[in-house]
């Protein structure tokens, strides 16, 4: 039986197909565990990293230097595609992991802005969230870290290609860059997802599956990249 992380490892790698030769930046385990299925499945092109200088397989192993040159120029040109988690995330696409509360006197401090304005801005910037609820897909988030679409205006890289939760999957194929309801991971239903969601979603009127793994993946996902299950701390589903 397919587990619900199993169904969000395929979520995550989903994001990196027809990628090319890019940088996948995945924070967190499960989108580690997807961007390695998908360079061993359906995006051989992808190039993985240890975080710093080297560009590893998805075993870890060393295959080639990153110079940091070379990096800020994946960064910047578009040519790297990032998964970040979201304290905080808004109908278009806008991310916080800075603060909660009002920026003056914030009631919580996170992480601080880091590297999301430059990310978003000028690279391909998915976001993956293990637990969905309405503290997280907010109506306005508190404070903007990552830029999402009503605020891009201009920025060539700017793109979100999906969000992922461990109830679905999200996109902002809307003609006002709303989010969207893509799909749902089974035993998941749409009445959930609304309830989990503080902002209304653009939902159609049938909401496909999040898909199966194939035999294969599953095995990769077992038995290669993940054989300890470490994939259940985060969704235990």
């Amino acid at each position: 039986m397919t587990t619900r992380a199993e169904y969000c490892v395929i979520a995550c790698a989903e994001a990196w197909r027809d990628g090319g030769e890019i940088l996948a930046s995945p924070m967190g385990l499960i989108p580690s565990v997807g961007a390695r299925l998908a360079r061993l499945t359906f995006a051989p092109d992808l190039l993985l990293t240890d975080g710093e200088a080297t560009l590893v397989r998805p075993d870890g192993t060393a295959e080639g230097w990153l110079p940091y040159r070379q990096h800020l120029e994946l960064v910047t040109g578009g040519r790297r595609h990032v998964m970040m988690g979201a304290s905080q995330i808004d109908r278009y696409g806008n991310q916080n992991i800075s603060c909660i509360g009002d920026w003056a006197r914030p009631r919580r401090q996170l992480l601080g802005v880091r590297g999301a304005p430059v990310n978003t801005l000028n690279n391909p910037t998915s976001y993956w969230i293990p637990k969905h609820s309405r503290r997280v897909f907010v109506e306005r988030v508190d404070m903007v870290c990552g830029v999402g679409y009503d605020r891009a205006a201009g920025a060539h890289h700017h793109r979100v290609p999906r969000v992922v939760s461990d109830l679905g999957v999200f996109d902002f194929a809307t003609p006002d860059r709303a989010m969207r309801l893509a799909s749902v991971h089974p035993g998941v239903t749409v009445e959930q997802v609304h309830e989990a969601t503080g902002f209304a979603l653009v939902v159609a009127d049938e909401v496909p599956c999040t898909r199966e793994p194939t035999a294969a993946e599953l095995r990769l996902i077992r038995e290669v990249l993940d054989p300890g299950n470490t994939r259940a701390r985060e969704v235990p589903l």
